[in-house]
């Protein structure tokens, strides 16, 4: 939008409509071949649980089949599942990790 004057032609400031970012959840999915163990490592180092904590949301993927693992801005969840698949990879274990809009 625009208004003119005698010297010119001025632009009026907009205001930018920002939405707050969407949150999403990261969860970790139960298999038959990832060790319990391994499930706490990760849950560990790459959401900085302590071991207590760590176990209560391994024994909910046991349990239940997913847990929660945290939630995140999408750049940050998308990392994370990365990260966690990776790593998972790299060890040869079937860890699944997702993340999905909360």
């Amino acid at each position: 939008m625009s208004t003119k004057t005698e010297i010119g032609t001025v632009k009026k400031k907009q205001q930018a409509k920002l939405k707050p970012p969407s949150f999403y959840q990261v969860l970790m999915h139960n298999d038959d071949f990832t060790t319990t163990d391994f499930v706490v490592e990760v849950l560990q180092r790459f959401f900085a649980f302590d071991i207590e904590r760590a176990i209560a949301i391994m024994l909910k993927v046991h349990h239940e089949g997913k847990a929660v693992c945290g939630v995140f801005s999408r750049d940050i969840a998308m990392s994370k599942v990365e990260l966690v698949r990776d790593y998972a990879r790299q060890h040869e274990y079937p860890l699944r990790c997702s993340c999905e809009p909360v």
